[in-house]
């Protein structure tokens, strides 16, 4: 990810000399890599008065300042660990539109707790595909965990207050609830996902300890549309970005967490279990100096 930015930057050391011409650059392949203006604005805002404080000379030096700059947008804000409900189980609701990754990043996570000794509840609340649902199923049986599932067509809501009450009566320590994909757009879909919320809040007793949205890197700018119109709709808590690994854009990253002040909890760097990783924000900015 932000390849151009690299290979310009690379490019531009060879001369040597940090200069107006450098800068702009920088500033032209941040916004290519879908960076909002003002975020990258006041990255190289930052980055100047970092190199001119440090009298820095060197351009290679400069590399690691930038990077650190980029890192240092994510250290303020909300935690960003993955909340422990004070009582199991704990839940988590994944939402996004279709094709984000919502169900293998479940699959992913399951894994991981299922490893760590947890009791794991999957609920298959994607109901409009029977296809999901089968998916769900399968990932259940590869990690060890369990599943509560109904008929495609189904109320998501009802699955996944029946799940919660499940994980509540036969103590599992967490439930991961899946959800259909929808488009943000769509009023009717995201009234239905409000109300999936309010219900899952019901069964458990208190709001879920996650609302986890769910993002492809690649969407770009679009992605700050997309959080916007599901943190009205569902009080998102926390990001996941997937598809680290390819050729994505992080740009839309940083401005969706100055605009929102929503944390980034995981990200997804390759298609294995641990592949899905904690947020780093010093080891997302390294990524985006390796080029890929």
């Amino acid at each position: 990810m932000f390849k151009r930015l690299m290979e310009r930057f690379d490019r531009m050391l060879g001369r040597g000399v940090i200069d107006d011409a450098l800068y702009e650059e920088l500033e032209e392949a941040l916004i290519e890599a879908d960076t909002p203006y003002q975020d990258a604005e006041q990255i190289l805002t930052s980055l100047r008065k970092q190199v001119r404080d440090e009298k820095i000379t060197d351009p290679e030096a400069m590399k690691a300042r930038l990077q650190r700059a980029i890192a240092d947008r994510f250290q303020l804000g909300p935690a960003r660990h993955l909340t422990v409900g004070p009582t199991s189980p704990t839940v988590y609701l994944f939402v996004g539109v279709n094709g984000v990754g919502k169900t293998t990043t479940i699959a992913k996570l399951a894994q991981r707790l299922t490893n760590q000794g947890k009791r794991v509840l999957l609920a298959a609340g994607d109901t409009f595909r029977a296809a999901a649902i089968e998916q769900l199923e399968t990932w259940a049986q590869r990690t060890g965990s369990e599943i509560v599932r109904a008929q495609p067509g189904s109320d998501a809501a009802a699955v996944i207050f029946d799940a919660v009450q499940a994980a509540k009566s036969r103590g599992f320590d967490y439930v991961l609830a899946d959800t259909a994909g929808r488009q943000h757009s769509k009023d009717n879909l995201m009234a239905e996902l409000s109300k999936i919320v309010r219900v899952t809040e019901k069964g458990l007793g208190r709001v879920p300890d996650e609302v986890l949205l769910v993002l492809d890197a690649n969407t770009g700018q679009n992605a700050i549309r997309q959080a916007e119109e599901f943190l009205k709709a569902s009080g998102v808590t926390g990001l996941v970005l997937t598809k680290l690994d390819g050729t994505a854009r992080g740009g839309a990253l940083i401005g969706i967490f100055e605009r929102f002040i929503v944390p980034v909890k995981l990200v997804g760097v390759g298609e294995k279990a641990e592949d899905l990783r904690d947020f780093d924000p010093t080891d997302f900015a390294a990524r985006l100096f390796e080029g890929n």
